[in-house]
């Protein structure tokens, strides 16, 4: 007996119910993100592993455990995307993007991660990602903050919080990274497996662990705002004193760091204590050494990601009441087989005349009676009925499938404007 057909663990359908809540969502963002003056790039799912490794850090957990990372038929080494920034950096740099310009851009699709599949965490998962490139002042990384204040505003999610921390330039987290080294190893013994293997390769991951016994040791653990550059503290207080005065809150969280080795200077999560252990709906910051790290000229950049899943999940948790794709307003039918092609016929020239007419054509066949009962079932507001009588007198039955109005005939001519005052 074949295996039974089903999908991969980690990888859900989104099916026909659950697409309105995605695309109302989706449109909510891309209308924000179009109003802020961000353009859309699409990247491939598929890269080259070395692109991620060298991006994301070699010693990451990402790389290390992580990626779906296979050899193809050339015999090169290919991942699937496990995250956008680098995609992006890298089609930036190869289509001469960063040359002389500045840049607002942002994309949308699944990225792929294998880990342990739980609520608000998935093997293949989506992201809207959002990046500026070319602006070096703290403030784009306050409009990237504020304009995801205003998504969660527009969405109806209240209980989030914005976190933020600086981790300073790339030499003052060098030397920070010596100083956690030469903690952690005076405790070494404390540490719990992971913790110990990224002591000498990512220590400021350590400072992310969850571990309750380790939460001790981390909280005495030396603060890198003791050990920030003056030009990252500079930065990090101008980027607070613009918030402060666009009244947007946050918390200093100096135990912040991100899973990516790129960041540096600003980083922040929005965070909620809604959805379990998976708290982080959106995160990101500066990168501003990537693009010189792939063997661009310097260009500063910022940028942020949230995950649709997630955000999905808090949106319905808060209550808010996410308009699914509105119903047909219109279900064309026909009383006979004779008279189908003329009520498709008629069907086309209404789209012509209203492009943004929902009208759905009965297909399939079937008795006039279990037509009607598809009409209503498919929230259809009205019917359009076509018989031989109105195809002969080029007629339509225009009846209300959610009132009690009586059914009236229509002449073809003067159908479209009768639609058009009832488009919703």
């Amino acid at each position: 007996m074949s295996e039974k057909l089903q999908a991969l663990r980690g990888m859900p359908d989104i099916l026909p119910h659950e697409t309105g809540r995605w695309q109302f969502v989706e449109r909510k963002i891309t209308d924000i993100l179009n109003n802020y003056g961000y353009q859309e790039i699409r990247m491939p799912v598929l890269e080259k592993t070395e692109l991620f490794a060298r991006s994301i850090g070699e010693q990451t957990d990402i790389v290390t455990k992580e990626m779906y990372s296979f050899e193809d038929r050339n015999g090169d080494s290919l991942t699937l995307r496990p995250e956008g920034t680098a995609s992006c950096v890298r089609a930036g740099l190869e289509h001469g993007l960063f040359h002389n310009q500045t840049q607002k851009l942002w994309y949308m699709g699944p990225m792929f991660r294998h880990e342990r599949p739980q609520k608000g965490r998935q093997r293949q998962f989506h992201q809207i990602g959002v990046e500026a490139f070319g602006f070096d002042g703290p403030d784009i990384d306050a409009e990237l903050i504020m304009l995801s204040a205003r998504l969660w505003r527009e969405l109806g999610v209240k209980d989030i919080c914005l976190q933020l921390n600086s981790l300073g330039t790339a030499q003052a987290r060098a030397r920070y990274r010596e100083i956690l080294i030469d903690y952690f190893s005076q405790h070494q013994k404390q540490l719990d497996e992971d913790s110990q293997r990224r002591l000498q390769t990512n220590p400021l991951r350590i400072l992310d662990s969850k571990n309750p016994d380790m939460q001790e040791l981390i909280s005495a653990a030396p603060m890198m705002r003791d050990h920030l550059d003056k030009e990252s503290t500079v930065h990090f207080e101008q980027l607070k004193n613009i918030l402060d005065e666009t009244g947007i809150s946050y918390e200093i969280n100096p135990r912040l760091v991100r899973g990516l080795d790129y960041y540096g200077q600003t980083v922040f999560e929005w965070v909620t204590d809604q959805l379990g252990a998976q708290g982080t709906v959106c995160a990101g910051g500066r990168y501003n050494g990537l693009i010189e790290h792939f063997g661009g000229k310097p260009v500063p950049a910022c940028g942020f990601a949230l995950g649709m899943e997630r955000l999905i999940a808090l949106i319905e948790t808060n209550g808010f009441d996410i308009e699914a794709q509105p119903p047909h307003a219109y279900f064309i039918l026909s009383t006979e087989d004779k008279v189908t092609a003329a009520g498709m016929k008629l069907a086309e020239n209404l789209r012509d005349q209203l492009p943004q007419l929902r009208l759905m054509t009965h297909c399939g066949g079937g008795s006039f009676k279990n037509q009607f009962k598809r009409a209503d079932k498919s929230g259809a507001l009205f019917a359009l009925i076509m018989g031989s009588d109105e195809v002969i007198n080029q007629t339509v039955g225009f009846k209300s499938l959610r009132g009690k109005s009586e059914q009236e005939s229509v002449s073809w001519d003067n159908i479209g404007e009768i639609l058009a005052k009832n488009i919703q």
